[in-house]
Protein backbone atom coordinates (compact mmCIF):
# COMPACT_ATOMS: atom_id res chain seq x y z
CA UNK A 1 0.00 0.00 0.00
CA UNK A 2 1.77 3.80 -1.20
CA UNK A 3 1.78 5.99 1.50
CA UNK A 4 -1.28 7.93 2.41
CA UNK A 5 -1.13 11.68 2.85
CA UNK A 6 -3.38 13.64 5.81
CA UNK A 7 -4.33 17.03 5.45
CA UNK A 8 -5.15 18.82 8.86
CA UNK A 9 -7.86 21.23 8.06
CA UNK A 10 -10.22 21.78 10.67
CA UNK A 11 -9.01 24.61 12.71
CA UNK A 12 -11.25 28.27 12.92
CA UNK A 13 -8.92 30.30 11.56
CA UNK A 14 -9.59 33.16 13.72
CA UNK A 15 -6.84 35.40 12.35
CA UNK A 16 -7.97 35.75 8.86
CA UNK A 17 -12.11 36.44 10.48
CA UNK A 18 -14.20 37.98 9.42
CA UNK A 19 -13.70 35.93 6.05
CA UNK A 20 -13.65 32.74 7.80
CA UNK A 21 -16.51 32.86 9.49
CA UNK A 22 -18.54 31.64 6.78
CA UNK A 23 -16.36 29.72 4.92
CA UNK A 24 -13.43 27.24 5.89
CA UNK A 25 -9.91 28.64 5.22
CA UNK A 26 -9.43 25.58 2.50
CA UNK A 27 -12.16 27.34 0.16
CA UNK A 28 -10.40 30.73 0.75
CA UNK A 29 -10.30 31.67 -3.38
CA UNK A 30 -6.68 31.93 -4.21
CA UNK A 31 -5.96 32.97 -7.63
CA UNK A 32 -9.39 32.61 -8.82
CA UNK A 33 -9.81 29.03 -7.16
CA UNK A 34 -10.31 27.44 -3.95
CA UNK A 35 -7.06 27.31 -1.73
CA UNK A 36 -7.69 23.29 -1.70
CA UNK A 37 -7.62 22.85 -5.40
CA UNK A 38 -3.99 24.44 -5.89
CA UNK A 39 -3.14 21.66 -3.09
CA UNK A 40 -4.88 18.52 -4.30
CA UNK A 41 -3.63 18.98 -8.04
CA UNK A 42 -0.21 19.57 -6.35
CA UNK A 43 -0.21 16.14 -4.63
CA UNK A 44 -1.40 14.69 -7.87
CA UNK A 45 1.33 15.79 -10.01
CA UNK A 46 3.21 14.28 -6.61
CA UNK A 47 1.87 10.74 -7.33
CA UNK A 48 -0.03 10.82 -4.00
CA UNK A 49 -3.50 9.29 -4.51
CA UNK A 50 -4.89 8.65 -0.94
CA UNK A 51 -5.99 11.50 0.63
CA UNK A 52 -7.84 11.89 4.02
CA UNK A 53 -8.78 15.40 5.20
CA UNK A 54 -9.24 15.99 9.07
CA UNK A 55 -12.17 18.40 9.01
CA UNK A 56 -14.04 20.26 11.80
CA UNK A 57 -15.45 24.08 11.19
CA UNK A 58 -17.73 24.24 8.42
CA UNK A 59 -16.63 20.55 7.12
CA UNK A 60 -19.48 20.09 4.81
CA UNK A 61 -18.72 23.38 2.81
CA UNK A 62 -15.16 21.25 1.93
CA UNK A 63 -16.94 17.93 1.16
CA UNK A 64 -19.27 19.44 -1.32
CA UNK A 65 -16.34 20.90 -3.22
CA UNK A 66 -14.01 18.50 -3.03
CA UNK A 67 -16.17 15.07 -3.12
CA UNK A 68 -14.43 12.03 -3.62
CA UNK A 69 -11.45 13.67 -5.21
CA UNK A 70 -12.24 11.94 -8.35
CA UNK A 71 -12.14 15.34 -10.76
CA UNK A 72 -8.50 15.60 -9.24
CA UNK A 73 -7.68 12.55 -10.08
CA UNK A 74 -7.24 11.32 -6.36
CA UNK A 75 -8.44 9.30 -3.70
CA UNK A 76 -10.01 11.51 -0.88
CA UNK A 77 -11.69 10.51 2.27
CA UNK A 78 -13.40 12.23 5.26
CA UNK A 79 -12.67 12.32 8.69
CA UNK A 80 -14.01 14.39 10.86
CA UNK A 81 -13.69 16.02 14.85
CA UNK A 82 -17.41 15.62 15.59
CA UNK A 83 -18.61 17.81 18.42
CA UNK A 84 -15.01 18.15 20.05
CA UNK A 85 -12.36 19.65 18.85
CA UNK A 86 -9.62 17.49 18.78
CA UNK A 87 -6.63 19.48 17.92
CA UNK A 88 -4.22 18.55 14.84
CA UNK A 89 -2.94 15.42 17.02
CA UNK A 90 -6.13 13.81 17.56
CA UNK A 91 -7.86 14.69 14.64
CA UNK A 92 -4.95 12.53 12.99
CA UNK A 93 -5.77 9.31 16.08
CA UNK A 94 -9.44 9.57 14.74
CA UNK A 95 -8.08 9.48 11.16
CA UNK A 96 -6.11 6.65 11.42
CA UNK A 97 -8.25 3.40 10.13
CA UNK A 98 -7.91 5.70 7.40
CA UNK A 99 -4.62 6.37 6.75
CA UNK A 100 -1.51 4.06 5.81
CA UNK A 101 0.83 2.21 8.70
CA UNK A 102 3.09 4.93 7.90
CA UNK A 103 1.83 8.38 6.49
CA UNK A 104 2.11 11.82 5.68
CA UNK A 105 1.02 14.90 7.12
CA UNK A 106 0.69 18.42 6.05
CA UNK A 107 -1.52 21.70 7.27
CA UNK A 108 -4.40 22.66 4.65
CA UNK A 109 -3.01 25.76 4.67
CA UNK A 110 0.26 24.77 3.18
CA UNK A 111 1.59 25.24 -0.02
CA UNK A 112 4.54 22.75 -0.33
CA UNK A 113 6.83 22.87 -3.54
CA UNK A 114 8.97 19.80 -2.85
CA UNK A 115 9.38 16.11 -4.42
CA UNK A 116 7.40 14.23 -1.81
CA UNK A 117 8.21 10.74 -3.09
CA UNK A 118 12.05 11.64 -2.63
CA UNK A 119 10.95 12.46 1.24
CA UNK A 120 8.95 9.11 1.36
CA UNK A 121 12.07 6.98 0.14
CA UNK A 122 14.17 8.90 2.59
CA UNK A 123 11.43 8.23 5.76
CA UNK A 124 11.49 4.14 4.68
CA UNK A 125 15.28 4.03 3.99
CA UNK A 126 16.32 5.74 7.11
CA UNK A 127 14.00 3.47 9.20
CA UNK A 128 12.69 6.46 11.48
CA UNK A 129 9.21 6.34 13.15
CA UNK A 130 8.80 9.99 12.61
CA UNK A 131 10.53 12.28 9.96
CA UNK A 132 9.92 16.63 10.18
CA UNK A 133 10.81 18.26 7.26
CA UNK A 134 12.86 21.41 8.22
CA UNK A 135 14.09 24.76 6.45
CA UNK A 136 16.74 27.06 7.47
CA UNK A 137 14.55 30.19 7.98
CA UNK A 138 16.32 32.07 10.04
CA UNK A 139 13.38 34.31 11.04
CA UNK A 140 12.66 35.54 7.43
CA UNK A 141 9.05 33.80 7.00
CA UNK A 142 8.06 32.79 10.44
CA UNK A 143 9.72 32.69 13.83
CA UNK A 144 12.49 29.88 13.30
CA UNK A 145 11.39 27.05 15.83
CA UNK A 146 14.23 24.42 15.81
CA UNK A 147 17.84 23.81 16.81
CA UNK A 148 19.11 22.01 13.30
CA UNK A 149 22.35 20.34 13.17
CA UNK A 150 24.44 18.08 11.59
CA UNK A 151 20.98 16.43 10.10
CA UNK A 152 19.50 16.22 13.42
CA UNK A 153 16.81 18.10 15.43
CA UNK A 154 18.98 19.28 18.29
CA UNK A 155 15.12 21.27 19.92
CA UNK A 156 11.66 22.06 18.97
CA UNK A 157 9.44 24.75 20.43
CA UNK A 158 6.76 25.67 18.21
CA UNK A 159 5.87 28.16 21.06
CA UNK A 160 9.55 28.46 22.33
CA UNK A 161 8.03 29.99 26.02
CA UNK A 162 10.91 27.95 27.46
CA UNK A 163 13.28 28.62 24.89
CA UNK A 164 17.20 28.91 25.73
CA UNK A 165 18.01 32.33 23.96
CA UNK A 166 21.71 31.03 23.32
CA UNK A 167 20.45 28.34 21.01
CA UNK A 168 20.78 28.86 17.33
CA UNK A 169 16.98 28.35 16.62
CA UNK A 170 17.34 29.22 12.90
CA UNK A 171 14.99 26.31 11.46
CA UNK A 172 11.88 26.27 11.17
CA UNK A 173 9.15 23.14 10.96
CA UNK A 174 8.47 23.31 7.12
CA UNK A 175 4.93 21.30 7.17
CA UNK A 176 5.68 18.01 5.99
CA UNK A 177 5.98 15.50 8.52
CA UNK A 178 5.79 11.32 8.35
CA UNK A 179 4.46 9.63 10.75
CA UNK A 180 4.09 5.66 11.83
CA UNK A 181 0.60 5.34 12.87
CA UNK A 182 1.56 3.24 15.87
CA UNK A 183 2.76 6.44 17.60
CA UNK A 184 -0.35 8.26 17.33
CA UNK A 185 -2.38 5.60 18.51
CA UNK A 186 -0.45 5.09 21.43
CA UNK A 187 -0.53 8.94 22.30
CA UNK A 188 -2.15 8.82 25.77
CA UNK A 189 -4.75 11.89 25.29
CA UNK A 190 -7.49 11.85 22.57
CA UNK A 191 -7.22 15.51 21.76
CA UNK A 192 -3.91 16.82 21.27
CA UNK A 193 -1.90 18.98 19.39
CA UNK A 194 0.54 17.78 16.79
CA UNK A 195 3.53 19.79 18.10
CA UNK A 196 3.14 18.23 21.38
CA UNK A 197 3.90 15.02 19.73
CA UNK A 198 6.36 16.43 17.54
CA UNK A 199 7.98 18.16 20.25
CA UNK A 200 7.96 14.69 22.53
CA UNK A 201 9.98 12.38 19.50
CA UNK A 202 12.39 15.37 19.03
CA UNK A 203 13.42 14.79 22.98
CA UNK A 204 13.14 11.36 23.04
CA UNK A 205 15.75 11.45 20.18
CA UNK A 206 13.49 9.44 18.00
CA UNK A 207 12.68 11.55 14.84
CA UNK A 208 14.78 12.41 11.44
CA UNK A 209 15.19 16.10 10.20
CA UNK A 210 15.10 16.27 6.51
CA UNK A 211 16.30 20.14 5.39
CA UNK A 212 14.24 21.16 2.19
CA UNK A 213 16.02 24.24 0.38
CA UNK A 214 12.64 26.10 -1.16
CA UNK A 215 10.33 28.72 0.76
CA UNK A 216 7.03 27.74 1.67
CA UNK A 217 3.85 29.32 1.20
CA UNK A 218 0.99 29.58 3.16
CA UNK A 219 -2.77 31.01 3.51
CA UNK A 220 -2.79 31.28 7.23
CA UNK A 221 -2.09 34.65 7.51
CA UNK A 222 -3.01 37.85 5.09
CA UNK A 223 0.88 38.13 4.10
CA UNK A 224 0.73 34.66 3.17
CA UNK A 225 -2.21 35.18 1.53
CA UNK A 226 -0.97 37.83 -0.69
CA UNK A 227 2.39 35.61 -1.14
CA UNK A 228 1.02 32.46 -2.02
CA UNK A 229 -1.80 34.36 -4.40
CA UNK A 230 1.31 36.20 -6.34
CA UNK A 231 3.29 32.80 -7.09
CA UNK A 232 0.54 30.44 -7.44
CA UNK A 233 -0.75 32.96 -10.38
CA UNK A 234 2.96 33.13 -11.51
CA UNK A 235 3.12 29.58 -11.45
CA UNK A 236 0.15 29.24 -13.53
CA UNK A 237 0.79 31.73 -16.65
CA UNK A 238 4.68 29.31 -16.84
CA UNK A 239 6.27 32.69 -15.66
Amino acid sequence: MSMSLAVMCGGLATRLFPVTKTIPKSLISIAGEPFIAHQLRLFKRNNIENIVLCCGYLSQQIEEFVGDGRKFGLSVSYSFDGDKQLGTGGALKKALPMLSDDFMVVYGDSYLMIDYQEIAAFYTNSKCKTLMTVFKNNGQWDASNIVFNNGQIVCYDKKKSEQDQTLPYEYIDYGLGIVNAELIASWPEESFDLSNFYRHQVDAKRICGYEVSKRFYEIGSKQGITETEQFLKAMNHGE
